[in-house]
């Protein structure tokens, strides 16, 4: 059995737990401009409990967190400090550590309805100009729909990192098919991120329950295909978000069924499944990453 690279987990509730500042709308930008060295803390805890691949701390780092005008201010500066808080972390590290640009859905996670190409791009150029610098690979995450990947690949243009490309799923029971948030289907969202070039495609920002299937139909995809793409899953630590969810309008609370232990076995069933990357999303703290390190090949 190949070895399964284990990413980081959630930064914006680590942040929150070890007492970093943190609030709403800011979420883990926050502590950027106010208090950066919880974040390396933040990354620190995470590469002691094993992460090979940790997360810049950039995907609060858009105008739906910070507003319009810190961003158009601070954005850039914001976003290359987390870049350079990511690399320090990592350059430290006992074990080989890359560092994942994180590039968020930028007009607003679990929104592919708010979507506009020319916004997007805006804000996503700024973001790779900053990070770019710093990082091993390219990490979009909590993807929503087709139109959100594109954007990204089209403001990575000339960028030589890899890409991978991760994908949120509707949590809620609907026809049986995997689906992301916007209702097109995992096996489309699968076929264009191989023909957009990404490197690995993930599944994250949605609970455990949900992951097998996308899997599933990911696999079919890619011998459909003969692609060569790694598989990744970080799921979250919420109940249900609903279709209707929006983003910061409340602070979700953490599944107390969620343990270590148990996440580590739902991880055991992802790899079973084909998932080469494995870690975890919002709620998941370092002790579940140390978990996964250990109970994984």
């Amino acid at each position: 059995m190949s070895k399964t690279v284990i990413l980081d987990g959630g930064m914006g509730r680590e942040l929150k737990r070890i007492g970093a500042p943190f609030r709403q709308p800011e979420w883990s930008a926050l502590a950027l401009w106010e208090a950066p060295h919880f974040v390396e803390q933040a990354h620190d805890a995470f590469v002691q409990a094993g992460a090979q691949v940790i997360t810049s701390n950039s995907y609060a780092v858009v105008p739906f967190h910070i507003g319009e005008q810190r961003f158009a201010r601070d954005g850039a500066r914001l976003a290359a400090l987390s870049g350079e808080l990511a690399r320090k972390a990592a350059a430290k590290a006992a074990q080989p550590v890359r560092v994942a640009g994180s590039l968020p859905p930028a007009l607003g996670s679990y929104r592919p309805d708010l979507f506009d190409e020319a916004q997007a791009l805006a804000i996503l150029r700024v973001l790779v100009a900053a990070l770019a610098p710093h990082v091993d690979l390219w990490l979009a995450e909590t993807q929503s729909s087709l139109a959100e990947v594109r954007a990204v690949k089209q403001a990575l243009a000339g960028q030589p990192q890899p890409l991978w490309l991760s994908f949120t799923l509707q949590d809620e029971d609907g026809d049986g098919v995997a689906r992301l948030r916007s209702g097109e289907t995992v096996a489309a969202a699968v076929a264009e991120a191989i023909r957009l070039g990404a490197a690995a495609v993930l599944f994250n920002c949605s609970q455990p329950e949900v992951m097998a299937a996308a899997l599933d139909a990911a696999n079919v995809v890619i011998a459909r295909e003969q692609a060569s793409l790694q598989l990744g899953v970080y799921a979250n630590a919420f109940p249900p978000t609903p279709k209707d969810a929006k983003a910061n309008a409340t602070l979700d609370d953490i599944r107390a069924d969620l343990t270590p232990r148990n996440y580590a076995q739902w991880a055991a069933l992802w790899v079973e499944k084909g998932a080469s990357v494995v870690g975890g999303c919002c709620g998941i703290t370092p002790q579940h990453i140390a978990a996964l390190a250990q109970a994984l090949p």
